[in-house]
C-alpha cells in the first residue's frame, strides 16, 4: 500500500500514513454508540477522519498532538474527503520530522526577511524608524516573528503567517497612501507591522497550533501594546504623542468591541489600520475555505459558519488561472469567536441551500466536455462575444 500524504488521497483510495492529531472529539451515534471523529494533518493539509468501532479503547491508546500511523479508506461524504480508519497506532515522536506534518507559507521566508527589511530601512521618520529596528534587529524576535502563523485557526493560518500577513497589509498601505495626499506613511507601515506582533507570544506552533497561557488569559492586543511599550521606554527621547498614536492602533485594529478591541479606531490612520489588516484576513480565509475542498464539485463552496454563508467559486477567469497559492492573498480576521467543530459535517449547498437563496442558482458542477455556464438569470447570455 502506498503512504500518501493529505493533498494526494482520493477517493476509494486505501490509505496508510502517519499524520499528526490535531482534533479528537468523542462523539455518540443515534443508536447511542461512541465513536471518535478526528482532524488528521500533514504539511499538505487536513482531513477528516472516523474511528466507528471499540471507540472508547481506542481514543485512550493516543491524545491530541500525538503522531498515528493509520490505516483507512478514504470516501467523499458532502462534497468533503474523509477517512473511515481501520487501524491505528501511536507512533514515537523521535520517529518523525516534525517538519512533514505542520503547514508552512508557499513563500521563501528568508525573502519575506529581506522585504522586511527593506521596508524598515525605508521608512523616513528617525523616532519610528528606530523603533522598528529595535524589534527586528532583535534576532530572537525576529526569528519569533518570521516563524508563527497568524492564527490557529482563522487566516494564514501555517508556518510564517505573521509574517506574511503583515507584508501584506504593508504593502496594501503603500498602495493606498498615493490615493489619500496627507496620510502619515510611516506611521501606517509600523502600525502595519507590529499591529499583530503580539502573536509571537500569544500563539504555540511547535506541534498543533494552539494559544499559549499567556494567549489565553491576555491575548495579543494588549500583549502587543506592553511589548510597544517596552521597546518605547528603552528608547530615549521617544516622541509622547507619536508612542500614543501607535499604541491606539495597536489597541483598535480590531475595529470593534464586539471583535475583542480594547478600542475603536479613533484616528484616520487607525481606522484604514484595521479596514487593511481585516480585508488581507478575509481574502486569505476565503481563498483557503475554497482550497479545502477539492473533491467537491458543486460550484459552491460548503457552508462557512463564521462568514454565515456559501461562496461561489467562479469568477469568469479561464480555467488556467483559478489556481490558488495557499500563501497568496492577502481566514477570515479572528475577530469572530472560535468555534469547535461540529462532529457531523455540515451538508454542503447542493444538498442545503443557504437559507433564503433561490433554488435556480444551485446548479451542479459541469460534466466533462460540458460548456460552463453563468449564472442562470444573466440578462447579457446572450451577448456572448466569444468569451464565457
Amino acid at each position: 500500500m502506498k503512504k500518501k500524504c493529505v493533498a494526494e488521497i482520493k477517493d476509494r483510495d486505501l490509505v496508510e500514513a502517519v499524520f499528526l492529531v490535531k482534533e479528537k472529539i468523542v462523539a455518540m451515534a443515534k443508536n447511542g454508540k461512541p465513536y471518535l471523529t478526528l482532524k488528521l494533518m500533514d504539511k499538505s493539509g487536513e482531513v477528516d477522519a472516523k474511528v466507528w468501532d471499540n471507540a472508547d479503547q481506542v481514543g485512550a491508546l493516543f491524545d491530541r498532538n500525538d503522531f498515528l500511523e493509520v490505516r483507512a479508506k478514504a470516501s467523499v461524504y458532502l462534497g468533503k474527503m474523509q477517512l473511515i480508519v481501520s487501524e491505528l497506532k501511536k507512533v514515537p515522536d523521535d520517529s518523525v520530522d516534525l517538519a512533514d506534518f505542520l503547514p508552512e507559507t508557499d513563500r521563501d521566508i528568508e525573502a519575506m526577511v529581506e522585504e522586511l527589511h527593506a521596508l524598515v530601512a525605508g521608512v523616513k521618520d528617525p523616532d519610528l524608524a528606530r523603533l522598528l529596528s529595535s524589534f527586528f534587529h532583535d534576532p530572537e524576535l525576529l526569528a519569533q516573528y518570521s516563524v508563527a502563523p497568524a492564527a490557529k485557526g482563522m487566516h494564514h493560518v501555517y508556518l510564517g503567517g505573521l509574517l506574511e500577513h503583515s507584508l501584506a497589509v504593508a504593502k496594501l498601505v503603500d498602495a493606498m497612501v498615493p490615493l489619500y495626499p496627507g496620510l502619515n506613511r510611516d506611521l501606517l507601515v509600523a502600525g502595519a507591522l507590529l499591529h499583530d506582533v503580539g502573536k509571537v507570544r500569544e500563539m504555540t506552533y511547535l506541534r498543533c497550533f494552539d494559544y499559549s497561557d499567556e494567549g489565553k488569559l491576555i491575548g495579543h492586543i494588549t500583549i502587543g501594546a506592553e511589548m510597544l511599550h517596552e521597546r518605547i521606554t528603552a528608547l530615549p527621547g521617544f516622541p509622547a504623542e507619536l508612542a500614543m498614536l501607535l499604541k491606539h492602533m495597536i489597541l483598535s485594529h480590531h475595529g470593534q468591541y464586539e471583535y475583542g478591541s480594547p478600542k475603536r479606531p479613533k484616528t484616520l490612520e487607525a481606522t484604514i489600520l484595521n479596514y487593511l489588516d481585516d480585508l488581507d484576513s478575509k481574502i486569505n480565509g476565503i481563498r483557503t475555505h475554497i482550497r479545502k475542498e477539492p473533491d467537491n464539485p458543486s460550484r459552491w463552496t460548503s457552508y462557512h459558519r463564521l462568514y454565515d454563508r456559501y461562496f461561489f467559486k467562479e469568477n469568469c477567469l479561464p480555467e488556467e488561472e483559478l489556481e490558488l497559492s495557499p500563501a497568496a492573498g492577502l481566514e477570515p480576521s479572528e475577530l469572530m469567536p472560535q468555534t469547535v467543530e461540529a462532529p457531523v459535517p455540515v451538508p454542503s449547498p447542493s444538498s442545503a441551500p443557504e437559507q433564503g437563496a433561490p433554488r435556480r442558482e444551485r446548479q451542479e458542477a459541469p460534466r466533462a466536455g460540458q460548456e460552463r455556464k453563468s449564472f442562470s438569470n444573466n440578462p447579457f447570455a446572450a451577448l456572448k462575444n466569444g468569451k464565457e
